[in-house]
């Protein structure tokens, strides 16, 4: 997968958000609960993981994401980036002043390893 290079070099804070809804605006961020900040070495592990994440392909669901994180630089203003996951259609949405449009959608294999590790790592963030 792949993530706004410039964005991640910035990244000092990351928020796991226990998504609720979607957004009611393009651009809104995805409502729900803030269950975890990961910085430092969490930070750039949930990165690298991320990244990692091997492409698959579209799988219809509706596009019902359970998970997202929203990346920070250190003045902790404006996400640089938010991605949402939809584990069952295999789908992650980004948006954010950082993301290009050619990154806004892509494709993920959700029963791979790294996505696995993943999942594991939300679920122990938070309910």
């Amino acid at each position: 997968m792949q993530l706004p290079v410039e964005a991640v070099t910035a990244t000092a804070l990351i928020e796991v958000v226990r998504i609720s809804a979607l957004p009611t605006g393009r651009d809104d961020p995805y409502p729900g609960a803030v269950v975890a900040h990961w910085a430092g070495s969490e930070a750039v592990d949930a990165l690298t993981l991320i990244e990692s994440l091997p492409g698959s392909e579209q799988h219809r669901c509706g596009f019902s994401p359970g998970w997202s994180v929203r990346a920070y630089d250190n003045s902790l203003e404006l996400a640089l980036f938010e991605a949402a996951f939809c584990f069952t259609c295999h789908e992650v949405r980004l948006q954010g002043p950082s993301v290009p449009p050619v990154l806004a959608t892509q494709f993920f294999d959700p029963g791979a390893l790294p996505a696995q590790s993943l999942l594991s790592l939300f679920r122990k963030a938070g309910p």
